[in-house]
């Protein structure tokens, strides 16, 4: 199983941009889709984006295509969020998640899923 460290997050003017890291130890981690979820005060945790193994296929939540763009690099076991044209909607906890399932299926598979971050927090000011 991997262990995911999630880095990256802060303090953000809305329009601004950052970059989300998620860094996996343990084998495998080629193995494994990835996913990023966020969960704000008082929220459910939701799903953002997902993207294969292979890094080929990639998957966003509506409220965030177009904006955000998730990729990984697995020579560096790290799964990556670039986040842009932040809103104040957007502030969350963000986590990485794994699991070694489809890509397009981490959404519904949330309370499943092999392994969870930490979390990182991003704040977006007005």
């Amino acid at each position: 199983q991997v262990q995911l460290v999630e880095s990256g997050g802060g303090l953000v003017q809305a329009g601004g941009s950052l970059r989300l890291s998620c860094a996996a130890s343990g084998r495998a981690f080629s193995t494994y889709a990835m996913g990023w979820f966020r969960q704000a005060p008082g929220k459910e945790r939701e799903f953002i984006a997902a993207v294969s193994w292979s890094g080929i296929s990639t998957y966003y939540a509506d409220s965030v295509k177009g904006r955000f763009t998730i990729s990984r690099d697995n020579a560096k076991n790290t799964v990556y969020l670039q986040m842009n044209s932040l809103k104040p909607e957007d502030t969350a906890v963000y986590y990485c998640a794994a699991d070694r399932t489809y890509a397009q299926d981490m959404g519904v598979m949330k309370d499943a899923l092999d392994a969870w971050g930490q979390g990182t927090l991003v704040t977006v000011s007005s």
